[in-house]
């Protein structure tokens, strides 16, 4: 039996009558550019995150770049960062001049290390970001403490709807940061029928500034304050995003199902390192990762099979190419570099029949001897 990563027409055709509907609406109302549907999402997305604001615009890597300039990072500045995320999270670092300055991953839940976000921090230091990675928060509240005066982004592309309890308090994902940012890539677990992304903040200042941002600088027509982007959520993804998102809660559960069936299976693996949940959090498992010796063996035996996986990440950003003249080497971010080699990712979407679980879990102890 074949077992993809990730089954979208499944999802699909679970909602196609709403997304249609919702779709054609937006083709009747012929209003394509910042129609309601927009506005609409924002104030949903706003009040899932438990945030004031939110500003739409075209996919998750404008929302860190929109969220970066707002803040007022500047050629010559300094941002601290995870260097094991996907490359977005420093590629918009570097398109707003700043430099990127990679630390270390927390081993268990490959978040960053708040400590060493504290022993990076330095005069040139204009941000930090911290990324929510697989489903669950970072320890932002650490991050935020160890940042001192520095404003904190939450790159929470991969955990709408996540939370994480905070001094007896449950805070959203993008709620606490000075902005935090999400991404409606298809895969993601609140995903578009193509890009989009979106950013909240608390701040009356950083919410101005992220509206100007996204349309040229100006929330006037064709006055302009300062220097923008073209950067707008499309309407018809505000359409699509609006219908999926009565969804959102009971698809993040049927992950978490569908998690605790695999650690469950795979409790009695010793190879098998299954996902460690910081137990603040509520995680919505955009991915379930494992952490196994012979991962690249693993994966072509699971490929055999029919069955879908991928490596998030296999070359941390501290050491890719493009990123060579930060001189950074093998062996300054261990834990990142470690889990760059270990890593693999299972199929987790909420579709998943148990008969599709036990194909992967077979597979996987087969793999093991077990």
């Amino acid at each position: 039996m074949a077992v993809p990563l990730l089954d979208l027409k499944a999802q699909h055709a679970t909602i196609r009558e709403d997304v249609v509907a919702a779709l054609m609406a937006v083709v009747d109302s012929q209003a394509f550019i910042l129609g309601e549907p927009v506005s609409d999402l924002e104030r949903e997305v706003a009040a899932l995150s438990q945030s004031r604001y939110a500003v739409g615009c075209a996919n998750g890597t404008d929302a860190l770049l929109l969220a970066l300039r707002a803040l007022g990072v500047t050629p010559g500045d300094e941002v601290v960062t995870t260097p094991f995320t996907f490359f977005a999270t420093a590629g918009a670092v570097h398109n707003v001049g700043a430099r990127p300055v990679f630390v270390d991953i927390d081993p268990r839940t490959f978040n960053i290390d708040p400590a060493a976000v504290g022993a990076a921090v330095g005069a040139k230091t204009k941000a930090v970001i911290a990324v929510d990675l697989f489903g669950q928060m970072a320890a932002i509240e650490q991050v935020i403490a160890a940042a001192g005066a520095c404003p904190v982004i939450e790159d929470a592309a991969q955990t709408i709807g996540a939370s994480r309890i905070i001094d007896g308090k449950r805070v959203m994902a993008g709620e606490a940061a000075a902005i935090g940012t999400f991404s409606f890539f298809p895969s993601k677990n609140l995903g578009g029928y193509g890009d989009g992304g979106m950013a909240v903040t608390q701040d009356d200042v950083l919410f101005d500034l992220l509206m100007k941002l996204r349309t040229h600088g100006g929330r006037k027509t064709y006055f302009h304050e300062i220097v923008g982007y073209n950067s707008r959520l499309d309407t018809l993804q505000a359409a699509v995003l609006r219908a999926k998102l009565p969804h959102l809660e009971g698809w993040s559960a049927g992950r978490r199902r569908n998690a605790a069936y695999y650690d469950a299976a795979f409790a009695d693996v010793a190879d098998v390192t299954t996902p460690y949940i910081d137990p603040a959090n509520t995680s919505i498992y955009n991915q379930y990762t494992i952490r196994v010796p012979q991962r690249d063996a693993l994966q072509q035996h699971l490929k055999a099979h029919g069955i879908g996986s991928n490596v998030y990440y296999p070359l941390p950003l501290h050491l890719q190419p493009c990123f060579a003249y930060l001189g950074y080497r093998e062996g300054q971010c261990p834990e990142s570099e470690r889990a760059a080699h270990e890593v693999l990712s299972l199929p987790i979407y909420p579709e998943l029949a148990t008969a599709q679980l036990d194909e992967v879990i077979q597979a996987v102890r087969a793999f093991f001897g077990r």
